[in-house]
């Protein structure tokens, strides 16, 4: 940056962080203040470490000043905040049950790598991430990648998850690779094997179920632990093969959950023809969901599970291996089923159609992945707020878009520049312009101190001619009085197919208002670039934006008035943006 970005930068950050420091009784937060300034400034993105730097710099200073004296220095330097500073108090997390009953409140997030995260991911990321740092505990990242077979995990979405998380501002403290541990499944299985807790069965897959709907034992149930010993080995050094053999937890028999009794613990799965994408055919038997998740969760110290309510037939699996090892089972919060009218968060879809072309990529718009949601311009804060919104309930939640759009449109409405977008443009003809007009239109309606936009359109000969939208054909009438925003007032004298031929009527506001003329934006002619707006069904909306949009930047939040909120993608020859919503 030069002299005069890297002061102006420091000023913003100054400001943002002494207003944070206020919220949160003294003490601003790196990661807040970081993204609240990149909000303002999209185009610091660029130098997003650069910018890390000098904000941690900047916070620790602030973060030494008595709350007292922050208060007067802000009162004193910026007086009252403008609009676009004024917070609404954010909706915070009920309590978590029992926190006293641990030295440190840690939590996990446990995705499969098996696809990129989306709107369904975010209530357990939002939820867990935000109790670790209610109680200042940990929150771990843990990838659960044990079935090789069935739930292919993939090299790219170790990478493309991590992304995901820190984009939306959930960084954690720790991560953690099943496949990684197998040894210490292995260690904990023959533990289990040899205290008579659990047994190696080698039943047929349909036997054993009549079995266990009839709270019959199976023949297996009763080896001794040499005989379980040895039957383990031979799963490991693949005298068993696929489906010939598998670990039983014991429980009890009689639990009114057929699923709960004696459930599979660790399973064969054939490593040649289903090599693990990290470590290939290096191990060929694997601990499934239940055995794994238990055994970290307690290795880990998590003291609190937070996941939906269909794992709690697994809490209930999990508890009896606790039992048998000694150990004390977490806090365990199980909330409802999150529905989003109108998006598929099914992963098996999502990857189907991103490899069968149905979808471009990973950030299509028709998706609700998050990569799909930041392409669009929806905001990390806005999914954590309605997250928090929604909160542990163990109620079942259907939610719309606009519940998201809704929390988006606040953060987003005071800081998206405003343009003009004229989506199918149809000429417009003026005659009897007396004269040259100039338009200066805020780039803010509420915030005059960010400057105008300034337009000019010939007279020539007493005509103007000018781009407008025919998404607007149903103002067109003859003798209508129709007026251009910030410009003039006209009147409609012949439409056709392809012009609008009209006549000047008058230049101020105050004549629209008498007249009751509607408004509409323009764009004049031969000027502007043109313009494709990808929208949320992938179609792609065309036309022509004003020239002040030839100096956006890719990744900048903007209002085409009129028309919606969109992200910048690419400006070169012409622009292309996202649709957020209206």
């Amino acid at each position: 940056m030069t002299p005069d970005e890297d002061a102006e930068a420091r000023e913003l950050i100054r400001r943002i962080a002494f207003r944070n420091a206020i919220r949160y009784d003294g003490k601003a937060k790196v990661q807040s203040v970081l993204g609240k300034a990149l909000a303002e400034r999209p185009h610091l993105r660029e130098k997003v470490k650069q910018m890390a730097t000098v904000v941690a710099e900047i916070v620790g200073e602030i973060n030494e000043i008595p709350l007292a004296q922050q208060r007067i220095i802000v009162k004193r330097r910026w007086s009252e905040p403008p609009a676009e500073e004024k917070i609404e108090e954010e909706k915070a997390l009920p309590p978590l049950p029992n926190v006293d009953r641990y030295e440190q409140i840690v939590t996990r997030f446990a995705p499969n790598p098996d696809c990129v995260l989306h709107l369904g991911s975010a209530r357990a990321i939002v939820l867990c991430y935000g109790y670790a740092k209610m109680y200042d505990g940990l929150f771990y990242l843990r990838f659960e990648d044990t079935d090789p077979r069935l739930k292919r995990s993939a090299l790219q979405f170790y990478d493309l998850i991590q992304e995901d998380l820190r984009w939306l501002g959930c960084g954690w403290d720790s991560d953690f690779i099943q496949s990684d541990r197998l040894p210490i499944y292995y260690e904990h299985a023959e533990m289990i094997l040899v205290d008579g807790n659990a047994y190696v069965c080698t039943c047929k897959p349909g036997d054993f179920r009549e079995r266990a709907l009839a709270s019959h034992q199976c023949p297996c149930r009763d080896l001794t632990p040499d005989e379980n010993l040895l039957r383990w080995r031979r799963m490991l050094d693949g005298t068993y093969k696929e489906r010939e053999a598998i670990v039983r937890i014991k429980t009890n028999l009689n639990h009114p959950n057929p699923a709960v009794r004696d459930w599979p613990a660790l399973r064969i799965i054939d490593a040649k023809r289903h090599p693990h994408p990290r470590v290939g055919s290096k191990y060929r038997v694997w601990p499934l969901y239940n055995f794994a998740c238990g055994i970290d969760d307690h290795l880990m110290a998590i003291s609190h599970i937070i996941r939906g309510k269909e794992h709690l037939t697994n809490q209930r699996r999990q508890e009896y291996m606790y039992k048998h090892f000694g150990w004390r089972y977490p806090e365990a919060i199980h909330y409802g089923r999150l529905k989003i009218e109108g998006a598929s968060l099914s992963k098996s879809v999502i990857v189907e159609g991103v490899k069968k072309g149905a979808f471009k990529d990973w950030d299509d718009p028709r998706l609700a992945t998050f990569a799909a949601l930041r392409r669009r311009g929806i905001s990390p804060d806005a999914i954590r707020r309605l997250m928090v919104d929604v909160g542990p309930k163990t109620a079942d939640v259907v939610l719309s878009w606009e519940n998201l759009y809704a929390h988006n449109r606040k953060i987003i409405d005071q800081m998206a520049n405003r343009y003009f977008f004229v989506h199918n443009p149809r000429r417009l003809n003026i005659k009897d312009v007396p004269h040259r007009i100039s338009a200066h239109i805020h780039l803010h309606p509420d915030q005059p101190q960010r400057g105008l936009r300034h337009v000019e359109i010939e007279s020539k000969k007493g005509r103007a001619s000018l781009l407008i939208s025919n998404d607007d054909k149903k103002l067109f009438q003859k003798g209508k009085k129709i007026r251009l925003m910030e410009l003039l007032n006209f009147e409609i004298e012949k439409i056709g197919e392809r012009k609008i031929d009209a006549v000047f009527h008058s230049q101020s506001y105050e004549e629209a208002k008498k007249l009751s003329a509607p408004l509409i934006h323009w764009v004049t002619s031969d000027t502007g670039i043109p313009c494709e707006v990808v929208m949320p069904d992938a179609s792609v909306a065309r036309g022509i934006a004003e020239d002040a949009c030839k100096k956006l930047r890719p990744s900048e939040i903007i209002q085409l008035e009129r028309f919606g909120f969109v992200r910048v993608d690419r400006v070169d020859e012409k622009l292309t943006a996202y649709f957020a919503h209206r």
